[in-house]
């Protein structure tokens, strides 16, 4: 009897785990799993929203213009050479399915956003995992580990769940090293935590085979509407289109993403509470004895003792109504992931590992 079987590595595919939301039979609780946007999207952007209930009746636009254009605007980019996708991960997938299939390998790291592997299955291919160096991506790891078959590179700056990332030499240095046939993919979710940093556009303009992406799910706060978009040479983007289903985004979706890209007033408040909160977090908690490398995100990477210290600490916190996220499965047993969330959360978070700890609470 013919049985009807998936795709090759479509059952290899660990599902993804999202950040835990609820603790039962605790309230008030703060969720810190997600590393979302503690004060959430800007007043022009719910604005922008309402509005946009009363054409639901409508279809949204197909090729994004008015969003390109105000992403364009805001990164000094070509509106030509934009993509827009539900969250990044719809454009990382766009890239999976596009450039890589069977017998051919895709390069993540060992710490690496744990999509990487799941995508480069759907598309067929096989994912290969290079190890870090010190919580950081390591460049002379991934060249050597580059073969015939390598299609895709993906590299997280700045890293997820590690919170640190590397200069804009080493990636230059990564993108002379590939072949001309290997894509460069620069996932850069975080971006907007760095001063300064054009999340690899610069890099787009140098090198043809490099692709970078951004979300509006972390310091515009709309991790709920799920929009994403990538950058790249021209002809790229002309294949990631044709892969692209023609209405992916909502007109709620684009209207609340436009609104939040030029609001420009809110995000620098974003950022600047941030920046910040995550010091002060990372400095009091280092006095009880609590690690973390120096963040260049919206969140810090607490390392413990072991990982039953750090499970021990997970569980406590959850007591404490402060949910967490575990990060074994990123190769990190002994750590966890915080998102910094406003003052008063990161307060709660303090004072409560510090009991934990067996400080003065």
């Amino acid at each position: 009897m013919n049985q009807i079987t998936p795709q090759p590595g479509i059952m290899d595919i660990a599902l993804y785990q999202g950040g835990q939301s609820h603790v039962a039979g605790v309230a008030d609780v703060i969720k810190l799993s997600s590393n979302e946007n503690p004060f959430g999207p800007s007043p022009l952007t719910i604005e922008a929203v309402r509005e946009s209930a009363a054409n639901l009746h409508r279809y949204p636009s197909t090729d994004h213009a008015s969003l390109r254009r105000a992403i364009a605007e805001r990164h000094g980019l070509d509106t030509d050479r934009i993509v827009c996708g539900v969250g990044s991960d719809e454009v990382l997938q766009f890239v999976a399915q596009a450039y890589a299939g069977l017998g051919d390998e895709v390069i993540y790291t060992e710490h690496g956003f744990s999509m990487y592997p799941i995508i480069a299955r759907m598309a067929g291919a096989t994912p290969v995992m290079v190890a870090e160096r010190d919580r950081r991506v390591d460049v002379d790891n991934i060249l050597a580990a580059v073969t015939g078959q390598t299609r895709i590179v993906f590299v997280t700056n700045p890293g997820n769940p590690t919170s640190t990332m590397i200069s804009e030499a080493e990636l230059t240095r990564l993108a002379k090293g590939l072949p001309g046939d290997c894509l460069l993919v620069l996932d850069g979710a975080y971006a907007e935590f760095v001063d300064g940093f054009d999340g690899g556009a610069g890099l787009v303009d140098q090198f043809s085979n490099v692709i970078m992406t951004r979300t509006f799910s972390k310091v515009y706060g709309l991790g709920g509407m799920r929009v994403g978009w990538g950058y790249a040479a021209k002809e790229i983007i002309d294949v990631l289109n044709r892969v692209r289903q023609p209405f992916n985004l909502s007109l709620t979706a684009l209207a609340a993403a436009e609104a939040a890209v030029r609001d420009e007033e809110y995000l620098r408040f974003c950022q600047s509470e941030n920046a910040r909160l995550r010091v002060w977090l990372s400095d009091e908690l280092a006095k009880v004895g609590v690690a973390s490398d120096a963040s260049c995100t919206n969140f810090i990477l607490a390392r413990f003792a072991d990982q039953s210290e750090a499970e021990a600490c997970d569980e406590y916190l959850k007591t404490q109504g402060l949910i967490v996220r575990r990060v074994a499965g990123y190769n990190l047993p002994n750590a966890l992931r915080i998102t910094v969330g406003d003052e008063n959360a990161c307060h709660r978070v303090v004072a409560a590992i510090t009991a934990f700890k067996g400080g003065a609470a």
